[in-house]
């Protein structure tokens, strides 16, 4: 106990997230006006500085890997985990319970309110956009601090800390501030997604018992559920608990998508899949700047691109050092493209399987009356027009579960990490105490997200997000430039 409370960066950042639960819990609705506010300010004056962040960091890695850079081996030892279980396990952390959140709802959104005007069918700009909105730049995000800390692990020796790779930040000072500041970043982005994956959990069992979703309790209690089964996994350790879940994670995700499609218009799956991939390589640059008639608009960008860039900014510190963490023994041009493009092609096959369907679901049935508007029960009411509804809802229900999991054990494994001085095989207190932490957090926010009326967790993360992830985004730039700047003076 002694050594914990000694952890200045542990006991720093432990404080102003038990401070913030406190605030959050006593006075809710004034908290949720503050982050509505500022919400508004980030994306009125930053909002394009994350449209050019996103398009330059996917530049970045591109040139890294293509140079002579990318043949730079991360250790000298074999890789440490086969191709199949890393891709399980990267995927795992780094995107989850997402794709079941937005599989269906989001594709409708775009096909009935096409965001930009391309000139192609609507089905294919709803799927280009969703591929945007979930693909290079997402990965990008997690591959930039990915190569960061594995080249500062596997190459020169250092912890998995940021505050090591670089010298600038080897002061107490700075060092302590840059790893309170990443640790914050993540913990915030890691409550998002419990918050939405539990709400959607909530929102199918609901929907399974025919009543309206949004009950608190349940929330709360599935928050508990989700802490305790990622703490005995994270306890575990990689091997034995995240690497055997993550699998697990994939095995399942494989047979739901093969389900749909099988049962789906085949030909019409891959071709949008084929033509909306097209559009969106073509499109990268423009679409990534929203330029001409690739621009959405202002309104759009506030609502969807900028909540995303955020949230993914949010995952980046703990995805980025778990994918490092794993990536020991691969080059920097096999992390780079097995990063980028592996996970990215996944979703973009899985949004256009669910979103196809749908797409034809609406078509047949003549009329359509929002039916798959709630992102928390819409991929529910998909698999009412399947076989066994019942039982593809219970699997939906169990790999929500599953993928909140590994998100979280990743999490709690790396921030463990963070704060034992950079142990790759960090005490089991620290990953105790992260367990905890990240619990009262979340529930907090889960009370915030039931504040008013008209609000629940994803509106009220939205804002928050919006706000958390800037400094970090900041940061971003400037450790791209460190960066830089060290490789071309190994190159010298």
């Amino acid at each position: 106990m002694k050594e914990l409370l000694r952890n200045k960066v542990l006991t720093f950042s432990g404080s102003i997230l038990l401070s913030g639960s406190v605030f959050i819990f006593l006075f809710t609705d004034r908290f949720y006006e503050a982050i509505e506010n500022g919400s508004l300010w980030v994306r009125e004056y930053f909002g394009t500085f994350y449209l050019w962040l996103g398009l330059g960091c996917v530049l970045f890695l591109l040139i890294i890997a293509i140079s002579k850079i990318g043949r730079i081996r991360l250790g000298k030892s074999p890789p440490e985990y086969d191709r199949l279980s890393w891709i399980a396990m990267l995927y795992s952390a780094g995107m989850g319970a997402g794709i079941l959140l937005r599989a269906v709802q989001e594709p409708v959104f775009m096909f009935m309110n096409p965001p930009i005007a391309t000139g192609s069918a609507p089905e294919i700009i709803s799927l280009e956009y969703t591929f945007y909105q979930w693909g290079f730049t997402a990965w990008a995000f997690y591959g930039l601090f990915a190569l960061i800390i594995a080249y500062s692990l596997f190459v020169e020796k250092q912890d998995i800390r940021l505050s090591s790779s670089f010298k600038v930040f080897h002061s107490n000072r700075w060092g302590k501030s840059i790893d309170i500041l990443t640790i914050l970043t993540t913990v915030i982005g890691l409550v998002a997604a419990i918050g939405l994956g539990t709400s959607q959990i909530e929102g199918g069992i609901s929907h399974l018992q025919s009543k309206d979703p949004g009950d608190l309790l349940t929330n709360l209690f599935l928050v508990l559920i989700i802490c305790v089964l990622a703490f005995f996994s994270a306890w575990a350790g990689v091997n034995k608990g995240i690497k055997r879940i993550s699998n697990w994670n994939i095995y399942i995700t494989i047979s739901l998508l093969l389900f749909v499609f099988v049962l789906g218009n085949i030909p019409e799956i891959i071709s949008n899949f084929l033509n909306s991939l097209y559009h969106y390589v073509f499109d990268f640059i423009p679409l990534s700047l929203a330029g001409g008639n690739l621009d959405p608009g202002k309104q759009f960008l506030t609502d969807w691109t900028y909540y995303y860039w955020a949230f993914w900014l949010a995952w980046a510190p703990f995805t980025g050092v778990f994918i490092a963490r794993i990536s020991k023994g691969r080059s920097i041009r096999e992390l780079i493209f097995g990063v980028l493009l592996i996970p990215s092609l996944g979703s973009f096959f899985w949004f256009s399987i669910f979103g196809t369907s749908a797409f034809e679901f609406i078509e047949d049935a003549g009329t359509y009356s929002n039916e798959f508007s709630n992102v928390f029960t819409s991929v529910f009411i998909f698999f009412e027009n399947y076989p066994l509804p019942a039982v593809s809802s219970l699997v939906v229900i169990l790999l929500l579960i599953s993928f909140l999991v590994t998100s979280v054990d990743s999490a709690i494994f790396v921030l463990s990490m963070f704060t034992d001085k950079g142990n790759t095989e960090p005490k089991k207190k620290y990953r105790l105490v992260w367990a905890v932490l990240i619990f009262i957090f979340c529930e907090a926010i889960i009370v915030l997200g039931h504040t008013k009326p008209d609000s629940n967790v994803l509106t009220a993360m939205q804002k928050f997000l919006i706000i958390s992830s800037l400094p970090f985004a900041i940061f971003s730039v400037i450790i791209v430039f460190l960066f830089s700047k060290k490789l071309l003076q190994k190159r010298n």
